[in-house]
């Protein structure tokens, strides 16, 4: 059996059907144990020449035969659907709980952990735990029911060539068991080694843009050839035990068939026990019902040997506990003022602080923009302000309560967030802009959002227009167009605060220009923020906070900033010098 904190529970969850499903099971290895019985009574009737003559016999041969037949086809059915149906319920219900948990899991864990890795936990190491729970259900109790009803009958039949028998199994039970030990061991080393060939895929085919435009095919291929090949090496050292164990198996089981012949008609022609043909047929029909148990352990030490490495894989995803979570929660509606106190800030694995003593208000209403060069901490300021990584006590507040005291849930509620990576799901155009809505969006809402971000004329020249599907088999959005649609997305849900990470920077200066004026009409009212790098985003904006390494190095609008910071002027320079060489 297979045991765990997060598997136990299904054998009371699942228990009628593992119960009807090894009871049908337990009588099928019953009643095809009836079987060698009736058989070796008609091969006795043969030899002694009654067979014709005992009509009764031959009747109900075809009889016991027929109900048997009729019985084990039911029962076969029976704990099949039982117990495989077992498996398949059990790896559907850890994948949810898997899946609902790694989305509750931080921000963090994923910067920690590749792509790649968390799908082999969710295709490999769950098809091993439902193999188990259901070919393993099945190894165990074959072994248990069935082979220790054959070796009971195989014992009253001849009980010196059963203890003879018995001697060899032993070795079996023993080898298989220290072979189990190691082959844990190589199972999880070629699941990591899946692991590495699955996040070299996943990445790649993901940047499959970036390697052809360095022309990279070449080295990328002899890359994969090398994970590949450690995947192989590693596949075949897991084999190498598999085959041993049942090689070995398979060699001692024909070498006991042998005997059990030799021995056989030694007992029938060379001594005075009453042991005759019919028994013999019957002994070595028992035997061979035998063969599949002892064939089973062997199997099952290995299944249960992967099942175990891959429930502790998973296990230690579910042990992973989320970062962000809410304590000393207070009711506090968010109506869009922001205040940083003094905070700083430090990721878990650095050494220095990525923000340090930020301190600034944003009065509801205001659209503020935050400047700064690229590393400056732009985006890790908005990440904290989006609840993604806990912050010191009473360091950054919405509307004066300690951010850490207000539900997680309602702070990103109340936010609209355009990411700088413009991530669209493989959805239709219409459904990416409504993400942020359960409920059903009104066609003319959406619409309205997107002539605000200046695509809806690129959405109507699509084939399917707002039903037009994105992602890997629909149409490729260029880089503004994705960013436009990611803005209608956060307009849609014109939330209190709205943040704008870097989300203009792939469109022309007209399109901004645009996008810009729809918003301040828009948003009046509710807070706004653009952060950038770029003066033209922020120029214009009521308030405009320079970072440079993580400080604020200057607060104020332009004018001021353009009259008295020296790192502000020095961008607008540059910015102009750049677009001047540009023209």
């Amino acid at each position: 059996m297979l045991f765990g904190k997060y598997v136990n529970k299904f054998y009371y969850k699942y228990f009628w059907f593992f119960f009807f499903g090894i009871l049908a099971l337990i009588a099928v290895d019953y009643f095809q144990l009836l079987i060698p019985q009736i058989f070796g009574d008609l091969v006795d009737a043969v030899d002694d020449g009654t067979i014709f003559s005992n009509k009764d016999l031959l009747q109900n041969s075809i009889v016991w035969i027929g109900a048997i037949a009729i019985i084990m086809f039911t029962g076969r059915f029976t704990w099949r659907y039982c117990i495989f149906g077992v498996g398949v319920r059990i790896e559907a219900d850890l994948r949810d709980m898997m899946f609902a948990h790694s989305e509750n899991l931080s921000y963090s864990f994923y910067k920690k952990h590749k792509t790649g890795a968390l799908m082999a936990l969710y295709t490999n190491d769950l098809q091993t735990i439902r193999a188990f729970f259901g070919q393993g259900t099945i190894m165990l109790i074959d072994f248990i029911f069935l082979g220790s009803i054959a070796l009971v009958k195989m014992f009253l039949l001849n009980w010196v060539l059963t203890i003879i028998i018995l001697i060899p199994a032993v070795g079996i039970g023993i080898a298989s068991f220290f072979l189990g030990q190691k082959m844990e061991g190589k199972f999880s080393i070629r699941q990591k080694a899946y692991e590495d060939l699955s996040d070299f895929t996943q990445e790649n085919f993901t940047g499959i843009s970036v390697i052809k435009a360095f022309v990279k095919e070449q080295e990328e291929t002899e890359e994969f050839n090398r994970i590949n090949q450690d995947n192989y090496d590693k596949n075949m050292a897991f084999l190498r035990y598999y085959m041993i164990l049942n090689v070995a198996i398979t060699l001692i089981l024909n070498l006991i068939v042998s005997f059990l012949f030799a021995g056989g008609v030694y007992l029938i022609a060379g001594t005075n026990i009453n042991f005759t043909i019919g028994d013999l047929t019957e002994y070595v029909s028992y035997f061979n019902s035998l063969t599949w148990p002892m064939m089973a352990i062997g199997q099952l030490i290995n299944l249960r040997s992967q099942a175990k490495a891959s429930l502790e894989r998973v296990s230690s995803l579910l042990d992973e506990k989320p970062e962000i979570i809410d304590s000393e929660v207070v009711s506090s509606s968010v109506l869009g003022k922001i205040t940083f106190n003094h905070l700083s800030f430090t990721f878990n694995d650095a050494t220095t602080p990525t923000l340090k003593d930020i301190t600034f208000t944003i009065e509801q209403g205001q659209m503020v923009g935050i400047l700064g060069k690229t590393g400056s901490g732009k985006s890790t300021l908005v990440d904290l302000l989006l609840r993604m990584y806990n912050v010191p006590k009473n360091s950054v507040l919405l509307d004066d309560v300690d951010i850490m005291n207000i539900p997680f849930k309602k702070v990103r509620d109340s936010i609209g967030y355009v990411p700088q990576d413009n991530f669209l799901f493989s959805d239709t155009v219409r459904n990416n802009i409504a993400f942020a809505f359960d409920k059903e969006v009104a066609d003319e809402d959406i619409i309205k959002s997107a002539r605000l971000s200046d695509v809806h004329d690129n959405i109507v020249e699509f084939s399917d227009g707002y039903q037009t599907i994105l992602g890997e088999r629909g149409v490729t959005l260029s880089g503004g167009q994705k960013q436009r649609v990611s803005i209608a997305r956060a307009l849609l849900k014109n939330p209190p605060i709205m943040i704008f990470d870097d989300s203009v920077s792939a469109v022309d200066t007209k399109t901004e220009e645009k996008i810009l004026s729809n918003l301040r009409e828009l948003r009046q009212g509710k807070t706004t923020i653009m952060v950038s790098h770029r003066i033209s985003t922020v120029k214009d904006l009521d308030l405009i906070i320079l970072l440079d390494e993580g400080k604020i190095v200057g607060i104020g609008n332009n004018e001021s900033l353009l009259k008295d910071n020296k790192l502000y002027q020095e961008m607008v320079r540059l910015q102009a010098l750049e677009k001047e060489v540009n023209s």
